[in-house]
């Protein structure tokens, strides 16, 4: 059984900063498959960003130079930075993991971003 857990979701104005983070549970993400996902209101969930076991990230064009994702294997825990924040980022941010896939999926924290 795998448990994600995320956090730091908030309100924040255009332009500003969040770190998302997502602590696993019940296995190692330096095995796993790690990524971030987030869903708007009225709209599909949609992929945001992803790390590969070597610690390479990959990252929608959307967000692209301004999001980063990272990982610190010995916290079992996978974060997301947050720059430039836009309006349309508004989103419930979702964490995600899996030997092949994601499988797995936190609860999600909410991020929203006021003009």
């Amino acid at each position: 059984q795998v448990q994600l857990v995320e956090s730091g979701g908030g309100l924040v104005q255009a332009g500003g900063s969040l770190r998302l983070s997502c602590a696993a549970s019940g296995r190692t993400i330096s095995t796993s498959l790690m990524g971030w996902f987030r869903q708007a209101p009225g709209k599909e969930r949609e992929f945001v960003a992803g790390i590969r076991r070597s610690g390479g990230g990959y990252y929608a064009d959307s967000v692209k130079g301004r999001f980063t994702i990272s990982r610190d294997n010995a916290k079992n825990t996978v974060y997301l930075q947050l720059n430039g924040l836009k309006p349309e980022d508004t989103a419930v941010y979702y964490c995600a993991a899996g030997p092949a896939g994601y499988t797995y999926w936190g609860q999600g924290t909410q991020v929203t971003v006021s003009s």
